[in-house]
């Protein structure tokens, strides 16, 4: 039985290092992008079984890569958890109308992640 895989985009270095952990230490795979390009390509390319997207990424935010991820009929399945720093009620609901399955507001601690990627695996 493989592992289970699950993306990780973050541009920040810290936020990626702290994102990652957790689910290491889990038994997660972990495929690590820094833009939103990247995590684009790697979705397409690694086809994990969630993705924890920044919002605020160069290049694509998390918001367009959520909706090219559930747009797309090879990616659609892929559970997206969208993270940032902005807990607006208006990012919460841009984030459902792109198709995120779930919203984790930074700084967020181990616990939480973990119970939001359980719930959607």
């Amino acid at each position: 039985m493989s592992k289970t895989k699950i993306l990780v985009a973050d541009d920040s270095p810290t936020h990626l290092r702290l994102t990652s952990g957790p689910l290491l230490d889990q038994g997660y795979e972990v495929v690590t992008a820094t833009d939103g390009e990247e995590a684009l390509r790697k979705a397409e390319s690694e086809k994990p079984d969630l993705a924890v997207l920044d919002v605020v990424m160069p290049k694509l935010n998390g918001f367009k890569v959520c909706r090219q991820i559930k747009s797309s009929p090879e990616l659609k399945d892929i559970k997206v958890i969208l993270c940032t720093s902005k807990n607006q009620e208006s990012d919460k609901f841009w984030g459902e109308k792109q198709g995120a399955d779930a919203y984790v507001v930074k700084p967020f601690d181990d616990q939480e992640l973990l119970d939001a990627v359980a719930k959607l695996l």
